[in-house]
């Protein structure tokens, strides 16, 4: 509703000086689409403008509704409804409005131009002691559909991971392969090779719990047994030893990545998501740490008597951060400094977007905090894109302890209770054995990315893989199964040599539900608009769903292709192509795929 809506905001504007001699901001101005049950199509809220006409609710309303239709002939009646003034746009608007979709394949989406704003957004972000789990997925479907709505939305957009490659976690999995692996590999074990480096960071958990009972049994107290435990001590040394370069710890470093980058690439592939750049903290701690090594020297950070470094942040109502330990080794926060620095090196971002859990809210305020201290102008241009955690009926997933929903355990799952729900709706008749398997495979990863999409990005979720495949409701086969019927129509125009239109004509009368329908399509690139604005896809995956349960019902009401009135059917054709191209080009910014036949 954009464009109506700026030239209504000038006009409500130009009728308040006219009208009663005052001055009115556009932001003083309140459109609102009007509520389903109240005829209209567009509401202006008349409270704010009281003070100016000094009248009463009603009166205003009536006296800027005779005003606004006077002016702007798009509107053909309104009417008041307590301080509400609801106004009914003509139907050939939305109708000229759909001409202009049809002409444009991608309908609502925006070029870049030279001035476009450059946004990296960061996603996935993997350890590498571990395969991807179903909080990775939903990272990496929200990473990459906000990169793909902003594109849609002008921006020039890269696309970046950063491979958590380094740290004690890492050399938890490597100490335990080195203990107890006995030459095992992807090779000759024929698992993944991050499957297999993840069992190694779960076998030293269970080691290292089992030395730390053995400890307190002895007398000692948990929290000195938890330092003091041989396996953690030596795993410490590991990662001391790899950062002073130690050949045989890089060797074997550098061997397990290997492995577990085989693997990540092979899950990437079949989550149908991609990166522009990747960066590996391995080569970004050092920046890291000459930054704060140079904030030392400017008297910016504190050493204390330990060797520590740390970030005095009280007075802007935060604590203090270990920026390098004692041993000199860097931490998180060091790292990600190094990132951003290199980043801002390598593209000169406008916007940095990080797509990280809420479980790291804190790290994130830390992290624009120490770097705004240390001088970086750009420092204020990070946003953290926090999102909630996926849970279970079961609960919290714990990767050390083994219990995580695996992402290509559940991606399998997904296929496979697609092809058992099209078996027993007894869909697919008349397609081969490998056509049947690729759309089992696109209903099963759509109804998985769909389901992780629509939710709101700051809240958790709970996650029902059987819910999310259902063929009825606010579901990804739903909306896919919606566009397959309208494929379906344009083969059967064209079994009965019946052509789609070049444009619809615009002088016939619209029923209510062919109203909505292209009110709907009238708002796809306001949706894109917002849900850019705010990092927010779900806004994209509930108008799908508001735009298809639209189409169904005026389908299940309507005649299309048997429609007698020739000008009624053209327009009807030229409806469900542009519906089917806003229903193909919407999913495809979540990473949905959608088959021409379900």
């Amino acid at each position: 509703m954009q464009v109506i809506e700026h030239s209504l905001t000038v006009l409500v504007v130009n009728g308040i000086k006219e009208l009663y001699d005052e001055i009115c901001l556009p932001q003083q101005v309140q459109l609102q689409k009007t509520r389903g049950h109240y005829e209209g199509d567009i509401t202006l809220v008349v409270f704010p403008l009281l003070k100016m006409s000094r009248k009463s609710p009603d009166v205003t309303a009536d006296e800027l509704g005779r005003y606004l239709q006077n002016h702007y002939r798009e509107i053909i009646r309104y009417n008041v409804l307590k301080g509400f003034l609801n106004l009914v746009i003509a139907d050939h608007y939305y109708l000229q409005h759909l001409n202009l979709a049809l002409q444009d394949d991608l309908y609502g989406f925006r070029k870049p131009t030279d001035k476009a704003e450059t946004i990296m957004v960061e996603y996935s972000s993997p350890n590498t002691n571990k395969p991807l789990h179903l909080g990775h997925i939903r990272n990496n479907l929200l990473g990459f559909a906000v990169s793909n709505i902003l594109k849609a939305n002008g921006k020039r957009v890269i696309m970046t991971n950063l491979v958590n490659d380094r740290g004690i976690h890492i050399c938890k999995s490597m100490l335990a392969w080195e203990r107890w692996g006995n030459g095992e590999s992807p090779e000759n074990s024929g698992k993944k090779g991050d499957h297999l480096v993840g069992d190694y960071y779960v076998k030293f958990d269970q080691e290292y719990k089992a030395q730390i009972s053995s400890l307190v049994s002895g007398g000692m107290s948990q929290a000195e047994a938890e330092k003091k435990a041989p396996l953690i001590i030596e795993a410490q040394e590991m990662l001391r030893n790899w950062e002073a370069g130690d050949s045989d710890v890089i060797r074997l470093w550098k061997k397990m990545n290997s492995w577990v980058y085989e693997g990540f690439d092979e899950t990437y592939r079949r989550l149908g998501v991609s990166f522009d750049k990747i960066y590996y903290e391995s080569e970004t701690w050092i920046p890291g740490k000459e930054a704060v090594l140079e904030g030392l020297e400017k008297n910016i950070l504190v050493k204390r008597e330990d060797g520590s470094v740390w970030a005095d942040m009280r007075d802007k109502g935060l604590d203090e951060k270990v920026l390098l330990r004692s041993d000199g080794t860097s931490v998180y926060m060091t790292q990600d400094i190094g990132t951003a620095k290199v980043r801002q090196l390598d593209f000169a971002p406008d916007k940095m977007v990080y797509v990280v859990g809420n479980e790291q809210n804190y790290h994130f305020k830390v992290l624009a905090i120490v770097l705004d201290m240390l001088g970086f102008p750009w420092a204020k241009t990070l946003h953290h894109l926090s999102y909630g955690m996926v849970e279970l009926p079961e609960g919290k997933m714990k990767s050390r302890e083994g219990t995580v929903v695996d992402a290509d355990d559940l991606m399998n799952e997904m296929i496979d209770t697609a092809r058992e729900m099209s078996k027993e709706l007894g869909k697919l008749e008349g397609l081969n054995a490998e056509e049947k398997e690729d759309i089992f495979r696109i209903i099963g990863l759509g109804a998985l990315k769909y389901y992780m999409l629509k939710v709101d990005p700051v809240k958790n979720m709970l996650f029902n893989p059987r819910e999310s495949i259902d063929f009825d409701g606010n579901t990804g086969p739903f909306i896919q199964y919606t566009y397959t019927r309208i494929r379906s129509v344009f083969r059967k125009a064209d079994e009965l040599m019946i052509s789609i239109p070049q444009r619809a004509p615009v002088n016939i009368a619209l029923n209510d539900k062919e109203k909505r329908l292209l009110k709907l399509v009238h708002d796809f690139p306001e949706i894109i608009v917002d849900s850019a604005e705010n990092y927010n896809p779900s806004l994209i995956v509930n108008y799908m769903y508001e735009l298809v349960k639209e189409y169904n019902q005026f389908y299940h009401d309507y005649s299309i292709l048997k429609e007698e009135n020739v000008e009624v059917k053209d327009f009807r054709l030229v409806l469900s192509q542009v519906v089917s191209g806003i229903v193909k080009n919407g999913m495809e910014l979540l990473g949905i795929e959608m088959p021409d036949r379900m």
